[in-house]
């Protein structure tokens, strides 16, 4: 089969494998859509996972299930699914009181295993689900909305009347439209890019550019600040726009030694809560509702949808004009 291999740190081949065999309990995927996310680029440089090379990346992938190995019942070959990729050990603390994310042993497929940049993958059964007739580059965003419904629900998202997003990229709409779904109405995404800032707008939500009048304007301002940028200057500003009583959601992936500075009399004060949010905790059926209650609408965050040898070049580090949500696509 051909798949996008990481043989070492920091080095991305297009090659063939052989197509996988399931194992008991297992099920062989047939890639049909998988997304690129910047933890794929983290893991390749060695910042994410076990380092353990060489490696299959993709964690966000759908397609139909090829083959069902022994002992697998409730799937049958042909079946439309989706992929949950956290494994967890389920042993350690945080297993025990349900936080899979945040497992001491946390792997996942595309991270620590063979993932889903490949035209076949085995999975195990119990991290599969069904996805209807969603198309399958749609159904491939749930991994994603998993883990915006995983931080809006760490940030208490359902109570903000009103949220300011920082970065009108793919992330920060679908944190958007996680809090639309929730009833959050009044809903603005910062960003510098102005066709970005234009998308933002045709989704229903008041677009504001960086470093602007309007941003300035918005001085404690709102319940809910989220960065979905993962840069430490922007992030340092959440507390700036969060209203007395709000909250201020670190989303974005920020470099491991960045550091901001934070004046806890301030927290005290206007009784301001930071939170913090990692992956999903299993809750791709919860992510596929949200999907479906958005409404197709949902796909225009799909930029690119390109075959394997290509999106091994974006891995790589080429870089495309005007891209959202890049996805591998397989017939």
């Amino acid at each position: 089969m051909k798949a996008i291999l990481y043989p070492a740190r920091g080095r991305v081949d297009l090659t063939e494998l052989p197509d996988p065999r399931p194992k008991a309990g297992e099920v062989v995927i047939a890639m049909r859509a998988s997304g690129i996310c910047h933890t794929d680029i983290e893991v390749l440089h060695g910042n994410y996972g076990s380092s353990a090379f060489p490696l299959v990346p993709g964690h966000e992938y759908a397609g139909e299930v090829a083959e069902v190995g022994p002992g697998v019942t409730g799937f049958s070959v042909g079946d439309r699914v989706v992929v949950d990729p956290n494994l967890e050990c389920g042993h350690c603390r945080a297993c025990r009181r349900g936080w899979a994310h945040l497992c001491e042993n946390l792997g996942a497929y595309g991270v620590t295993v063979n993932g889903g940049f490949a035209q076949f993958s085995t999975v195990r059964a119990d991290r599969v689900h069904a996805i209807g007739d969603l198309p399958f580059h749609v159904a491939a965003l749930a991994e994603p909305m998993g883990c915006v419904l995983n931080g809006v629900a760490a940030a208490r998202g359902e109570t903000a009347e009103s949220a300011l997003i920082f970065g009108a990229g793919p992330i920060g709409l679908l944190m958007a439209i996680a809090l639309a779904t929730l009833g959050v109405r009044d809903i603005s995404l910062v960003d510098p890019d102005e066709t970005r800032l234009a998308l933002a707008e045709s989704f229903g939500f008041a677009p504001i550019a960086a470093g602007g009048a309007a941003l300035r304007g918005m001085r404690h301002a709102v319940d809910l600040a989220v960065d979905a940028t993962g840069n430490p200057a922007v992030a340092a500003t959440l507390t700036d726009h969060v209203a007395n009583g709000g909250t201020g959601l670190f989303f974005g992936v920020c470099p491991s030694v960045a550091r901001i500075e934070i004046a806890p009399f301030e927290l005290f004060r206007r009784q301001i809560t930071l939170a913090g949010s990692h992956s999903l905790n299993h809750n791709i059926p919860e992510a596929l509702a949200a999907i479906r209650a958005y409404g197709p609408g949902i796909e225009r965050l799909i930029s690119h949808r390109l075959p394997l040898d290509e999106v091994a070049k974006v891995l790589a580090g080429a870089r495309l004009s005007g891209s959202l949500k890049i996805q591998a696509v397989e017939a």
